[in-house]
């Protein structure tokens, strides 16, 4: 039998090998064997068994499996198997298998427990981590992928740990931002994955990452997978994309200035069909709303989210949001995520919320898509996270908006009320006095967002006046607020109104003395301090005591019966000081206030935590304090304060004074300045003018000189014309002796030609004789001497003759010219001697010819004599003007000099004014009385002047 089950395969009876053995065995073959065959196999085994028997693999086979991969890397089959292995090992990822349920519940920890432990063995040795990091470089599938999931592996049980090791590995982090350029879409985007867990929590990795032009290649791929139409993938690059720009500036702005952001607005190019919508497609969207956030988050740098919510406007991403905010068939997640993403791009920005003003919802007729958000708000039928979402945006609409806040508040004013349509006015006011308390808490906190900070409205907004019944006369919102009030709601409406009388009678002294007319509001103020109630009553109390701390701090003591000094007494009456105090702490105690502290958007797990809101959160830390020291103040301390802040408004009042002297003599200086500035140049002006007349005037005295030369010139030459004409008619004689001197000379020059000629023939009998003296060799030396003495003599009378014939030359050239000018003179002088009465006639007439343009030039020269005198006139006439600005500069200048002086004298003045005031205010504060710094308000006015003139450029 034993025999038969052997051949035909059935179990042997012998003992089988446990897994732990069985592992041992293999661990021992990969460690032993010489052939590379027998270790793959071994580790192909090893794989094979990883998952069932991890522990034992791990344990056993770590080491030998870290050999193998720094072994043989020549061969990418076993180091693909030892990678599987390890991740097999490492991974959390279990296949399902059948266990109990007791084993199942354990099964997690355990779980957790064998990968941790198992990664820190592995990252032990750093030189692990960065042959792994060697082994994803390879391009060969089966070593990149398994190394790529293994390191993803290692960053998901021991994050910070590998993310160190990775970070100070030489190009570590640039080795995997290769990943996502390979062209195997399984590595890219399991490279995707690894780099979300690589950038986890590390703004070094970060920043690394992001200028390894990851957000390039991440939008490109967004961009081919179909923006939000794509799969997975696009889920996963936007989870990416988020971890580099969550709370990280420099890589927000790295987004910003690389022009990112316009790539962001194909994403939201939803089609007019919106039936179709896959959870895929809603997780994607979704995910691209919350990376606008990030970008605008009211955490960031208000530098930054102001510059990101301008590119998101200018590139139409803003736009783009409108749009599908007020589509439809857009589903209700979606929709409540872009209201929260366009309340955020518009928060703060007034050229983002003029264009949020004017969008209009695609109905008929148009309605400003604010209303029609604040009919979802106060409709309780809408989902709870919708309308928390429509009073967020409302809030970020108005906050630090002015322009909006006034046309809000301007649609409840008697004169604006249209009756035709409904206005965000109507609606809130319809919130405020339903019977939902959620939407009176929702249009009470919208209406106190009316109010902030503007003392214009909340005196405008006691004009309201509301027809409760018909019959009944009408009565103002504000009383309306305090009957509901008294007539014992729910808490959340409670609350809500209690809210918005607190931010309505803060900083408006008009406010409180209308709220104190009311005869029936402080006695129930102080019965509701004063009653012991049940915890959720104790929230009621504290802000009955806000309004209560409030209408005493901001009293101007108009109604004699309710005074400061009066409402104190009250308080220690029927409350007790300590009681009250202990009432107002309630507020800033309370878990839900605390909660509604943190961010300004208004998130709550369900309405009843609906009590707080953040801009409110404020007001109560700036006003408990301040009410805490008014309540203990006695009616002298008031009365001293009072008395000090007469003083101080007196010596403010001075002081105002002298600023404004001040600025107003700076103002004269400046214009004096200028005067002065403007009479420097302007005689610079007439001195460059003066100059170029004098030039202009040397210039026409040149031109005269040369007038005058000129027609010197030409009287000479008629007079030598008249002598020409004189020896033409009169001296004929003259001419025939110059004849006869012309041929006597010619004769001479015949002569001494002949003269010449003879010693030419001299001249070239020496010359022969000389060659003949030269040839004869046998002479003696007393003849060569002698000869020597000869031929010098010849030569000397030789260059005579030559300087003779030269001279000679000369002069005969000479007489040749005079000779040809006498012909000339000869020839023209023939036609005169033979008709005399023509020659006079010319003569006549040229001496007409010559008179008349001598009157010309006389002429000419006396228009020129003009024009210098009056050039002279007007440069006596520039140096007076010149002269004359001059002494206005001296003047002016005495003047500032004057001024300067006047102007110290005033410093030194308000020096000792400002000695007097401290001294005062160091007086208040020892009385225990607030006094804000001169400094800061001038900073605060400072402040909403830049907000002002901000609001105007924009405008």
């Amino acid at each position: 039998m034993n025999f038969l089950r052997g051949v035909m395969g059935g179990p042997s009876a012998g003992p089988q090998p446990s897994g732990a053995e069985t592992i041992q065995k293999l661990c021992d073959r990969v460690a032993s064997s010489t052939l590379l065959d027998d270790r793959r196999d071994a580790v192909r085994a090893l794989k094979s068994l990883s998952k069932k028997y991890r522990l034992e693999v791990g344990i056993q086979a770590m080491e030998h499996l870290i050999h193998v991969l720094q072994t043989d890397r020549s061969d990418s089959e076993i180091i693909g198997y030892a990678l599987d292995t390890l991740y097999n090992v490492i991974s959390n990822d279990l296949e399902e298998e059948e266990q109990d349920d007791s084993e199942e519940e354990n099964l997690p920890k355990q779980v957790d427990d064998l990968g941790s432990q198992f990664t820190e063995i592995f990252i032990k040795q750093q030189e692990n981590v960065t042959l792994l990091l060697t082994l994803v470089e390879e391009f060969d599938f089966h070593v990149r992928w398994p190394g790529v999931k293994l390191l993803t592996s290692l960053l998901k049980q021991q994050g910070p740990q590998v993310q160190q090791i990775i970070l100070v590995s030489p190009m570590g982090v640039s080795r995997l931002m290769d990943l996502l350029a390979d062209s195997r879409e399984v590595i890219r985007n399991d490279g995707v994955l690894l780099l979300q867990q690589l950038t986890k929590s590390n703004a070094a990795i970060q920043k690394i990452v992001a200028f390894e032009n990851a957000f390039e290649r991440l939008l490109d791929i967004i961009t081919e997978e179909g923006n939000s139409d794509g799969g997975i993938v696009v889920e996963d690059c936007l989870l990416l994309l988020q971890n580099l720009l969550k709370n990280n500036n420099s890589n927000q702005n790295f987004f910003k200035e690389g022009s990112y952001i316009q790539r962001m607005k194909p994403w939201f190019e939803v089609g007019d069909d919106n039936c179709g919508w896959s959870a895929q497609k809603v997780t994607n969207l979704h995910l691209m709303l919350q990376l606008v956030r990030v970008l605008v988050s009211p955490t960031n740098p208000p530098g930054a989210t102001s510059s990101c919510q301008k590119a998101m406007f200018h590139c139409g991403l803003l736009q783009q949001l409108c749009t599908i905010l007020m589509a439809t068939g857009v589903p209700a997640d979606i929709l409540t995520e872009t209201i929260n993403t366009v309340s955020e791009v518009i928060r703060g920005c007034q050229m983002n919320q003029d264009y949020f003003a004017s969008v209009n919802a695609p109905s008929n007729p148009p309605r400003p898509a604010i209303v029609v958000l604040l009919m979802s708000m106060v409709n309780e039928r809408q989902p709870f996270v919708l309308r928390c979402a429509v009073l967020y945006c409302f809030q970020c609409f108005l906050y630090k908006n002015q322009k909006g806040q006034g046309e809000i508040v301007s649609t409840l004013l008697p004169s604006t009320i249209d009756g035709n349509s409904v206005s965000a006015g109507q609606l809130l006011c319809g919130g405020l006095f339903s019977t939902d308390s959620l939407s009176n808490w929702c249009a009470a906190v919208a209406l106190a967002h009316a109010l902030q900070e503007n003392a214009t409205l909340k005196e405008q907004l006691l004009r309201v006046q509301l027809a409760t019944s018909i019959g009944n006369p009408p009565v103002s919102l504000l009383q309306q607020c305090t009957n509901i009030l008294s007539q014992g709601s729910k808490v959340q409406t409670r609350v809500g109104l209690l809210m918005l009388l607190c931010t309505w009678l803060s900083n408006c002294s008009i406010a409180v003395t209308h709220f104190l007319h009311n005869p029936a509001n402080i006695p129930f103020l102080t019965g509701q301090i004063a009653e012991n109630l049940g915890e959720e009553e104790q929230l009621v109390q504290g802000l009955c005591a806000l309004l209560l701390g409030i209408s005493i701090y901001y009293n101007d003591n108009s109604l004699e019966n309710y005074r400061k000094e009066k409402l104190k007494q009250l308080i220690e009456k029927r409350i007790g000081r300590e009681n009250f105090i202990e009432k107002l702490g309630f507020i800033s105690k309370h878990e839900l206030y605390s909660r509604a502290a943190q961010k300004p958007q208004p998130s709550f797990s369900s309405p009843d935590h609906m009590m707080f809101d953040h801009e409110f959160t404020k007001l109560v830390k700036e006003l408990e304090g301040v009410i805490s020291k008014a309540i203990y103040k006695s009616s002298e301390e008031d009365k001293k304060e009072e008395e000090v802040k007469k003083t101080l408004e007196q010596h403010d009042n001075i002081v105002t004074h002298y600023k404004k002297v001040i600025r107003e003599q700076d103002q004269e200086l400046e214009e004096l300045k200028q005067r002065v500035n403007t009479l420097t140049s302007q005689n610079e002006q007439l001195q460059a003018t003066v100059t170029q007349q004098v030039s202009q005037i040397q210039q026409h005295k040149d031109q005269y000189n040369l007038l005058k030369v000129q027609l010197g010139k030409d009287t000479q030459h008629h007079n030598s014309h008249s002598d020409t004409f004189q020896m033409n008619g009169i001296q004929v004689e003259e001419v025939s002796k110059l004849k006869e001197e012309l041929e006597e000379w010619k004769n001479k020059h015949e002569l001494l030609q002949g003269q010449l000629r003879e010693k030419d023939s001299v001249i070239e009998k020496l010359k022969s004789s000389q060659l003949e003296l030269g040839t004869t060799e046998q002479s003696s030396q007393t003849s060569k001497s002698g000869g020597l003495e000869h031929n010098n003599e010849l030569q000397k009378e030789l260059e005579m003759l030559r300087t003779q014939v030269q001279l000679q030359s000369a002069e005969i050239s000479k007489l040749q010219l005079e000779n040809q000018k006498l012909q000339v003179t000869n020839t023209s002088a023939d036609p005169v001697l033979g008709d005399s009465g023509a020659t006079a006639a010319n003569s006549s007439e040229l001496e007409g010819r010559l008179q008349q343009e001598i009157k010309e030039l006389k002429s000419e020269v006396k228009a020129l004599s003009e024009e210098k005198e009056s050039l002279k006139q007007h440069l006596d006439s520039s140096s007076s003007t010149v002269a004359i600005l001059q002494d206005e500069k001296s003047k002016l200048q005495q003047e500032v000099a004057e001024s300067k002086k006047e102007q110290d004298d005033l410093l030194v003045l308000l020096a000792d004014q400002d000695q007097k005031l401290s001294a005062l205010k160091i007086k208040l504060k020892d009385l225990g009385v607030p006094v804000e710094d001169e400094d800061d308000i001038e900073s605060g006015d400072q402040g909403d002047e830049d907000e002002d003139g901000d609001e105007e450029e924009q405008d």
